[in-house]
């Protein structure tokens, strides 16, 4: 690979995990991205995950690649945000790389440069025998992708699309998030971060992290009048 590229590599979190991940259907999307990528390629080479923002897509990319990682694979994750003003010739040679995770393929509508660049790579990854999951916040038909050859690859390969959180959801989910920390958070302190913070989950696990900084600092453990200190 072109080591110019590698800059443009998305960093991965460390705790964007397989374990960390909470979805209503994370059972079934868990245990379909673990066997496509570590098991040989039987039937496609290709995964799609979609759904709105902020149900954890690009969580499960980082984690694919942490899982990879853990089965001697090579892997890649590049978001469309970070690449698409760029020629697409940062694509060249990905398809050496065990998997590749592509965030943010809704980016790429009506540009019709980066639809052929992303099909001619899936293309390559084929050949390879190498594997690609690629994200985006709807169905690959609904997407405005102009390039048919593009949609007809992507819904040749499993498809999963992940659904958004309900509010007793999203408190298991921070609560998940904070017993991974070693934090202890009863339901009625996260109701408390619901009702006053945005119910956008990436917005709640940002406001967690803050927590969880502050209360290491201060050596308090997190309450409702913590987070009113902290956050208010």
């Amino acid at each position: 690979m072109n080591t110019e590229q590698l800059p443009l590599a998305v960093h991965l979190p460390d705790d964007e995990t397989f374990d960390s991940f909470f979805a209503i259907n994370s059972g079934a999307i868990l245990g379909q991205l673990k066997a496509f990528i570590q098991h040989p390629v039987k039937t496609t080479n290709g995964f799609y995950l979609f759904g709105q923002e902020s149900v954890g897509k690009s969580h499960l990319l980082h984690a694919s690649c942490a899982y990879a990682s853990q089965f001697g694979l090579s892997s890649l994750c590049l978001s469309l945000s970070e690449i698409k003003h760029l020629s697409v010739e940062v694509l060249a040679n990905l398809e050496h790389v065990d998997l590749i995770c592509l965030d943010d393929l809704h980016l790429i509508a009506g540009n019709e440069q980066w639809q052929q660049g992303i099909f001619d790579l899936y293309n390559r990854v084929i050949e390879n025998n190498k594997k690609l999951i690629i994200a985006g916040n709807n169905s690959a038909n609904s997407l405005l992708i102009t390039l048919p050859d593009l949609v007809s690859r992507i819904t040749w390969g499993y498809t999963e699309q992940i659904k958004p959180l309900s509010d007793s959801d999203k408190i298991k989910a921070l609560q998940l998030h904070a017993k991974l920390r070693g934090i202890e958070m009863n339901d009625e302190t996260v109701k408390f971060l619901l009702n006053r913070l945005s119910r956008d989950m990436n917005h709640l696990l940002e406001s967690l992290d803050r927590l969880d900084k502050a209360s290491i600092k201060a050596q308090r453990k997190i309450t409702i009048p913590f987070i009113k200190e902290v956050l208010f």
